[in-house]
């Protein structure tokens, strides 16, 4: 395959997943913020999820002080954030449209009637009206994408680099969103009883990975920190877990392996086996924020060394 149409199909893939990420995020942010709290502890919550993104510098510098507004605003419309879920939805569709030829028509009509449909639901001031509901169209909308392009194409290399960039920018995702949601945990959601606090404040965290059922099937117990860090890093069975991802991004590296790939290969691997036999008393106490901090340089190096190995150069 022209390493053109493999870096479209793969960042086509990566902006819808983006995409479904922020809307998770935005929603649970809004789902937490109806707590009972401070306004500084609810600022706070505001500008972790900036945090997670990289996006506060960005914020900061257009909208001065921050307001559950604006960061509404620019986490999903706002043309001056490359990240936003506009922003990310019209990029998605781009990279789909520069390789239509590759793509059943019903992938891409899915694609370009997201799009198309996005912009009616925003000029209808559908985010305004009701957040939350907005938010699960655009989850809806990924989860049609990926259902699509499972339903219709052939499972031939397209399809491989379409999985690799959705469980690439999964895996990242979901390490972020742990690593300052679990530091974050002794401070949220202050003024109400700690357990009850934990219980809400956990469940949400869940809630935004699609894990909260999923969690009381697996642990059948109160929910706790250090197995929310288990669930979301080590267990293969669940979908968005850090080691659910790497498993998919291994496959899809085995499909499209070249002869310049070995050394990926390698690294992608030692980075898997690294989490499937890890435990997390251990990670405890090596230290979480360590460990997801160096998880998230290795996803990155990943990154490179996939454009590198089979997309566009950068540079």
């Amino acid at each position: 395959m022209l390493s053109r149409t493999a870096d479209h199909l793969f960042w086509m893939a990566r902006y819808t997943e983006r995409a479904e990420n922020t809307a998770r995020m935005l929603d649970v942010n809004i789902q937490t913020s109806m707590l009972p709290q401070s306004a500084q502890d609810a600022e706070q919550g505001w500008r972790a999820m900036l945090g997670i993104s990289e996006l506060q510098e960005a914020f900061d510098h257009h909208y001065g002080l921050l307001s559950k507004r604006d960061v509404l605003d620019f986490m999903v419309r706002d043309p001056m954030n490359p990240s936003s879920i506009a922003a990310c939805l019209n990029e998605a569709r781009e990279n789909a449209r520069a390789v239509r030829g590759t793509l059943t028509t019903e992938v891409w009509e899915t694609q370009n009637a997201t799009w198309l449909s996005m912009q009616d639901k925003l000029a209808r001031g559908s985010l305004e009206k009701d957040p939350s509901q907005f938010f699960e169209w655009v989850k809806f909308r990924s989860h049609l994408s990926r259902g699509v392009i499972v339903g219709t194409m052939l499972r031939d290399e397209a399809v491989s680099f379409l999985r690799l960039g959705t469980f690439l920018e999964r895996a990242d995702n979901t390490a972020r969103i742990l690593d300052v949601k679990f530091h974050a945990s002794k401070d949220a959601v202050a003024g109400i009883d700690p357990i009850q606090r934990d219980f809400y404040y956990w469940a949400a965290l869940l809630r935004s990975v699609s894990g909260f059922e999923i969690y009381r099937k697996v642990y059948r117990d109160v929910i706790t920190p250090e197995r929310v860090a288990e669930l979301l890093m080590l267990r293969s069975d669940m979908p968005r877990s850090l080691l659910a991802c790497m498993d998919e991004v291994i496959a899809s590296l085995a499909e499209i392996r070249n002869d310049a790939s070995l050394d990926t290969e390698k690294f992608a691997g030692k980075l898997h086996a690294d989490l499937k036999f890890a435990n997390i008393d251990d990670i405890l106490k090596t230290g979480l924020h360590a460990t997801l901090t160096t998880f998230l340089e290795r996803i990155f190096e990943l990154g490179n060394r996939i454009s590198r190995d089979f997309l566009v150069p950068t540079v």
